[in-house]
């Protein structure tokens, strides 16, 4: 059984897309795979820096990650700051990878050709060392990314050989695989446009925690087309075939033949719209209970951290006795 590892940022509020794009697929390949999912706090700093904010969204996404049906016995979620060899062993690959390889990560200079006065953390230049830390911890053998994540593996790749070739046979080589393939949601109110915290329109934008009226609403303001016809056409009906796609993915039916039953739109907006508060009424109920048990939820990340710092440890523990360090007395 491959481990695979998938880690999330704690940056707000999990919408639609986040859940029936990937997170869905964490919970049915649990028991496919040795799976590790992280909440990546660490990283967060790069663009939050107001006390307290992380804090409170990585309780939060926990919730949610439980609520949607991950489990601690059968996966390993923890949260990042928790296993500090993430921290350690980021300095290790920070020795390990040059100046240049990391000035030409994409994530960098797209932040940095911005220009102006904003802040530019150093954090960010030397993600990358802390991401391969993340991966190599945990002798991964996969991690599911898209395409415009697969330098970080292949930077990950380099520094694992580099340090291999220094110091001995310490880290396993990771792979970037295709993930699963989810629902593509997009924008209600754009969808040409991805669903996405950064969109223009909180209305196009399903958070899991929004409220049946509020869903409705949203559904109901959805942009269509100025034609009468319910038929699945990505490029000639963005609109439609969206709400056919999020019909079809939260009732397990096709959307080409869901398309059929109706005759119109607003039929479909309501079809959609009750499909999804159908489907995230228990994640809501689920998530409001462990919102008031916070002691469950930390008992639930305590699991997770326990088995992940049994791994991390193992391995960081390898990397200091293959470069040599003084042990501790």
């Amino acid at each position: 059984m491959p481990r695979v590892l998938s880690c999330i940022q704690p940056s707000g509020a999990v919408h639609l897309g986040n859940y029936l794009g990937a997170l869905r697929n964490w919970v049915s390949g649990q028991d496919e795979a040795d799976a590790f999912h992280g909440i990546v706090d660490l990283h967060a700093l790069t663009s939050v820096q107001e006390p307290g904010v992380i804090g409170a969204q990585t309780v939060e996404l926990a919730a949610v990650l439980f609520a949607v049906g991950l489990d601690p016995e059968r996966a390993t979620v923890f949260v990042q700051s928790h296993v500090p060899e993430h921290a350690r062993l980021a300095w290790l690959m920070e020795c390990t990878v040059s100046y240049g390889e990391l000035s030409r990560m994409t994530q960098f200079k797209d932040k940095t050709a911005k220009g102006g006065t904003e802040f530019v953390p150093a954090g960010l230049f030397t993600y990358p060392a802390l991401q391969a830390a993340d991966i190599l911890l945990y002798d991964t053998d996969q991690v599911p990314v898209g395409d415009d994540q697969r330098q970080h593996i292949e930077i990950t790749r380099d520094i694992a050989v580099r340090f291999n070739q220094r110091y001995g046979e310490v880290f396993r080589l990771p792979e970037a695989v295709v993930p699963k393939a989810g629902a593509r949601v997009m924008d209600l109110q754009e969808p040409s446009n991805k669903m996405s915290k950064s969109s223009s329109a909180e209305s196009g934008i399903i958070y899991l925690m929004d409220a049946p009226s509020v869903i409705t609403k949203k559904f109901k303001r959805a942009v269509t087309d100025s034609e009468n016809e319910v038929r699945y056409d990505r490029a000639e009906k963005p609109g439609v075939s969206n709400l056919l796609d999020i019909l079809a993915a939260c009732t397990g039916g096709d959307p080409e033949a869901l398309a059929g039953e109706f005759t119109q739109y607003g039929a479909l907006k309501v079809a959609a719209a009750e499909a999804v508060v159908a489907m995230l009424e228990p994640i809501q109920s689920r998530y409001a209970e462990l919102m008031e048990d916070r002691a469950e939820l930390a008992r639930l990340l305590g699991i997770g951290a326990g088995k992940a710092h049994a791994v991390a440890s193992a391995t960081y523990r390898r990397a200091t006795e293959a470069i040599g360090f003084l042990p501790a007395g």
